[in-house]
């Protein structure tokens, strides 16, 4: 991200392919658990849930989605799935907005992924016009320096992970929730099988 960007009211800052790795973990659980083809994650659905979940309602809004990766640029659990064709400069509108995304490579030889989803973090919570950010760290590699930071922080994030975190700073939500939602797996089909 170079100094000259303007950002959106709500950012979306998303770790590529931590995301993706929980989407494939959850589709094979779910294959398992409910003895069916789970279908990819639908990217478009996904971010609306990340947006509900992040306390935006539906209506006129401004939302931008950055999508960090470090090795591959394809999201093998999304459709659309590849960060530099499908997903870097597309934008859709519905009915909770209008969502434009970027994709962006961590530079190797300079940092690495936690630093550099701490490092953009940063810069998007800075920005005055920001004024409601969701975040989805890898919680497992880089979580804890994610939470430290937020302590300081005076704008409305909520920070999506597969467990509860303690801090201050931020709401939480669960990332698996808008995966399964976005997988066409619901609540209802789990109790049903789970009763069996």
């Amino acid at each position: 991200m170079t100094p000259d960007i303007s950002l959106s009211p709500n950012v979306i800052l998303i770790d590529a392919e931590y995301v993706d790795s929980v989407a494939f973990d959850l589709s094979v659980n779910f294959e398992r658990m409910l003895e069916r083809r789970i279908r990819k994650a639908d990217l478009g659905h996904w971010l609306d849930c990340v947006a509900l979940d992040g306390g935006i309602q539906p209506g006129e809004n401004s939302i931008q989605a950055f999508f960090l990766y470090e090795k591959k640029t394809t999201l093998d659990n999304f459709n659309p799935a590849d960060l530099l064709t499908e997903i870097n400069g597309m934008a859709f509108k519905d009915q909770i907005g209008e969502f434009t995304m970027e994709a962006y490579p961590v530079a190797k030889d300079m940092t690495n992924k936690g630093d550099f989803f701490l490092e953009t973090m940063q810069v998007v919570l800075n920005f005055e016009q920001v004024e409601n950010v969701m975040l989805l760290p890898n919680m497992e590699d880089y979580g804890n320096a994610v939470v430290s930071e937020l302590r300081k922080n005076k704008k409305h994030v909520t920070l999506l992970g597969m467990s509860p975190v303690m801090g201050t700073g931020f709401h939480q939500q669960i990332l698996g929730y808008s995966l399964m939602s976005a997988m066409g797996i619901s609540g209802e089909e789990i109790k049903v099988k789970s009763e069996k």
